[in-house]
């Protein structure tokens, strides 16, 4: 079960993902989370704060869900493609709200000074991690195809957010940019 700092991340999360930056307050996540006044900022003093708080929950949340989606480390380009697919499919289907909840952050760091930090040592983290998995698969830039990977998948996760297509299969996309870097 969640400890209570988690619950309240959790609900920022939900709140921003269904909601958006205007709606996330110390009260509104109160609420959301069925806690008492004043709990969200018992833990997260500030906004920034509880801004920061999501960064980092959320980067929680998704390794844990990667993890499930790529078998610990996808060891073929076929695997990292079938991993990739489930993990856009997921994004854009059953966690919608958090990836709602991403998008929204993403925009909020262009305005919320400190922010765009700990939204780009994520984002490190991330093309990092996705290197080792890219090196695994032949890339010979694992570095740099990471970064091109990445970029892909957040434009591709954008478009079928804002501008949904019912016959969305990300397959023949994803396979062909990976094919082009390896």
């Amino acid at each position: 079960m969640a400890d209570k700092r988690e619950q309240v991340l959790d609900a920022a999360i939900a709140l921003l993902g269904t909601k958006g930056v205007r709606a996330l307050t110390h009260r509104g996540v109160d609420e959301l989370a069925g806690m008492p006044q004043g709990s969200t900022s018992n833990y997260f003093r500030s906004r920034g704060a509880l801004l920061e708080g999501i960064v980092t929950r959320l980067v929680e949340r998704d390794r844990e869900d990667w993890e499930k989606f790529a078998h610990l480390r996808p060891d073929s380009k076929h695997a990292l493609v079938d991993a990739l697919v489930a993990f856009v499919r997921f994004s854009t289907g059953p966690d919608r709200v958090r990836t709602g909840a991403r998008y929204a952050l993403f925009v909020e760091a262009s305005v919320t000074p400190g922010l765009d930090a700990k939204i780009g040592s994520a984002r490190r983290a991330l093309v990092e991690w996705g290197a080792d998995m890219l090196e695994l698969v032949g890339s010979k830039n694992p570095a740099s195809d990471a970064v091109v990977i990445t970029d892909y998948l957040d434009g591709l996760i954008l478009h079928q957010l804002t501008v949904p297509d019912l016959d969305f299969d990300p397959t023949a996309g994803i396979t062909a940019v990976l094919g082009a870097l390896t």
